[in-house]
């Protein structure tokens, strides 16, 4: 396996250009669900022989999980497009993301999952074992799978999905409760403060519609976060209404144990 795995990481690597053009392998086959709950497709790329190990592709729709399990030989998950969920018996859940690697280790119990809000696409390569390559065993209960979107993280994209609300209904109050007096706000090259920016809102120079949320993730670097949104946003700027895909870049501080939004930068993107 070890001589294979630096071409995937390679391809790991690559995962940015993946999420905007999709993974260029086939999807597969939608698997029946008798190891897992949701939707979930798999497209075997490799089959394991006595030189190769077995290399697959594993679509997940939100919300997808797979039972408790185990690989004889070990695993390793290259992950490609969206956010999951890892976890290892008797350790707390790990958020993963498009560019992580995920070593398992031979009969290690674990499960991995889409996050409720996000697919995910992964590349697994998996070593045969004379036991199999995978030993399956019970569900991942609903109190398991949820205890995921207790993490940080999800409370980052549950407050950014909120902003959004606050910004198409124009509460200003909510806002500015949220926003940092040191805010910055990038829009299409301009750049200005909290003070205008409520005041814009206020007044109507932009009104935020909807933002019609494609993909989240949030990434914690101490009391610092960074959350990033792909969205089709709904405008109305200057009385006229507008309909653009951007990647939308949040950064929030933690102050006083409550997150506060200290820049929030549009970056328009070409479709």
């Amino acid at each position: 396996m070890m001589r294979f795995l630096p071409i995937l990481v390679a391809l790991a690597a690559s995962a940015s250009v993946w999420a905007q053009s999709l993974t260029p392998f086939p999807k597969g086959e939608m698997a029946p669900s008798v190891h897992h709950t949701g939707t979930v497709w798999l497209s075997t790329l490799v089959e394991a022989d006595e030189a190769f190990d077995a290399i697959a592709l594993a679509t997940f729709e939100a919300g997808a999980r797979l039972n408790w399990h185990t690989h004889p030989g070990g695993q390793v998950l290259l992950v490609t497009e969206g956010e999951g969920y890892v976890q290892e018996e008797g350790r707390p859940i790990r958020t993963i993301r498009a560019g992580d690697v995920v070593q398992t280790r031979p009969g290690v119990k674990h499960w991995h999952a889409a996050t409720p809000e996000s697919g995910v696409v992964y590349l697994a390569v998996t070593r045969s074992h004379p036991e199999g390559r995978t030993v399956w065993a019970e569900p991942v209960t609903e109190a398991e799978y949820t205890s995921g979107a207790g993490s940080v993280e999800a409370e980052l994209l549950a407050l950014s999905r909120q902003k959004w609300r606050w910004m198409a209904d124009r509460d200003v109050d909510a806002l500015s409760a949220l926003f940092a007096d040191e805010a910055v706000f990038v829009h299409m090259g301009a750049t200005w403060g909290t003070e205008r920016e409520l005041e814009i809102i206020r007044s109507g120079g932009i009104h935020y519609k909807h933002a019609e949320i494609e993909s989240a993730s949030a990434r914690v670097v101490g009391e610092t976060a960074i959350v990033l949104n792909t969205i089709i946003l709904d405008a109305v700027v200057g009385g006229n209404e507008v309909t653009n895909p951007f990647e939308v870049t949040e950064v929030y501080v933690r102050e006083g144990g409550a997150w506060t939004l200290a820049s929030l930068s549009f970056t328009r993107l070409s479709r």
